[in-house]
Parts: C-alpha cells; structure tokens; sequence
C-alpha cells in the first residue's frame, strides 16, 4: 500500500494575513444596537413564558379545554335572582298546600320598624345673650386766639381727655356656635373734655420799641403822650398797653392803658 499522498499545504494561501471582520463589526452603530435590544427582548420573552409553564405544571391546575358541539356541554343550573327583601313575597305553594288551614285569600300584614330615638333629628339648641364692649371717644381740640403771646406760641390751656362709648351686643349660638352678633345699643359712659390751646398773635417788636408796652413806645429818657405838653424828647399816640412797667409813667388812671 503507498501512502496517501500530500494533496497539497494544510492551510489555505491567506494564511497569515488579518481575517476578515464579521458581519456584525461591519454594521453600523445603530443596527448593532438594535440587534443588542432585540435579543434582550426576546431573552426575557422566553423567560417570562418559560417561567409561566414551570409555575402552572407545579400547581397542578391545567388550562379548561372545549371540546365538542355546545350541545354536548353540560347545562349550567339557571340560579333566580335574589329577591327585594322590601317586597312582599307570596307564600310558596308547596307550603299553602300542606297546610290545611290557610285561607287562600288571607293577607299577610307588612311589618312597620318603629324608629328610635338615635334616628330621630335633633332639634337645634339656640340660645341669645348680650355682651358689652367699651370704645374710646377722642376729645376735640380748641384754639384760642391770645395777644399777649408772641406769634405762633402755643400754651396748653386745658388739657384733653378722651371719653368712653359703651356698646351693647345681642349674639345668638346655635348649638354653641356663634351665628350672629347685632348691635343693639350705643352709650357714652364718660364725656370727653376738649383740649384748649392758647395761640399767640404778637407781633415781634423793632428793637427802637420798648418791651414794657404793646404798640410801639420809643426808647427815650423819656416819653411823653401826644398832644400834649411833655418837653419828650420821645412822644407816642395812644392808646397803649402797659404790658411790663410803666417806666414811662404814660398810665396815668392805672387801667393798664396809657395814652387813652
């Protein structure tokens, strides 16, 4: 026998060159993801069924098959709907007729449930009280006019209290509820007093005036009233008011004024 002769190299004449890239390297990105997805998917799908299968051979409840015409499957019992159990039912026959001495026309009376106290609503429990609240009167301001004052100084004369206003309230409760609340009367308890304020109108004086009298009387040695026979050498017309010392001595009658 020869031997087998050698039909020739053991690898193909690309051996040692790169192999060539599958079909899955030469897809694009998009195409492998949706191979990926595709066959998670289905992986989970055959789980899922697989896993139904197991868990129903091991309960032992096998799916209820249908075969045969509908005439051969079993009839299902027909079961009355339950009646009202506010309508009167007619005595069944069976029983009427065992009975000898039911009448036939004898009527069954309808049973009344009384109600109970529980049941009964409530009548509403209301109740009117008064209720007092006092609110404060605020006390008027009064101006007067004072030419003694320099201008524009105020003195406080008499000073001013507020007052109190009582007012009475009719509330009604329902059942301890406040529903309503009316005013029913309105007094003032304590009067307020009114606040009087002196306001000064003097007019500043020149500094040729003396301050010891109101109208302007020159600053001299000495001041005499006109018309009249002093030797001055200042003179004034009257009337004016002495206000300070008569320095002048120009109120002769002592009435405060000089020069009248």
């Amino acid at each position: 026998m020869q031997p087998p002769q050698n039909p020739g190299p053991p690898y193909p004449s690309s051996f040692g060159q790169a192999p060539r890239p599958n079909w899955f390297r030469r897809a694009s990105p998009a195409r492998r993801t949706a191979v990926i997805l595709g066959s998670v998917t289905l992986s989970i799908l055959l789980l899922c069924c697989t896993g139904t299968a197991i868990i129903g051979a091991l309960a032992g409840e096998p799916e209820p098959t249908k075969t045969g015409t509908a005439a051969e499957q079993a009839q299902q019992p027909i079961v009355a709907a339950p009646a009202d159990p506010t309508e009167e039912s007619p005595a069944p026959a069976a029983e009427s007729a065992a009975s000898p001495t039911a009448a036939p026309d004898a009527v069954v009376p309808p049973v009344t449930v009384s109600p109970t106290p529980s049941d009964a609503a409530t009548a509403p429990v209301v109740k009117v009280t008064t209720e007092t609240e006092q609110a404060t009167v605020r006390y008027a301001e009064k101006t007067v006019k004072v030419a003694s004052l320099a201008e524009g100084k105020r003195v406080v004369r008499t000073k001013g209290v507020n007052g109190v206003r009582t007012l009475t309230y009719e509330v009604t409760t329902t059942n301890g509820v406040r529903t309503s609340r009316k005013l029913v009367k309105s007094t003032v308890t304590k009067q307020p007093v009114t606040q009087v304020v002196a306001v000064g109108t003097k007019k500043p004086q020149s500094s040729n005036c003396d301050p010891n009298y109101s109208g302007c009387v020159p600053i001299a040695s000495d001041v005499d009233c006109l018309p009249g026979t002093g030797d001055g050498p200042g003179y004034v017309r009257g009337p004016v008011k002495v206000i300070g010392k008569d320095i002048y001595r120009l109120d002769n009658d002592k009435d405060g004024y000089g020069c009248d």
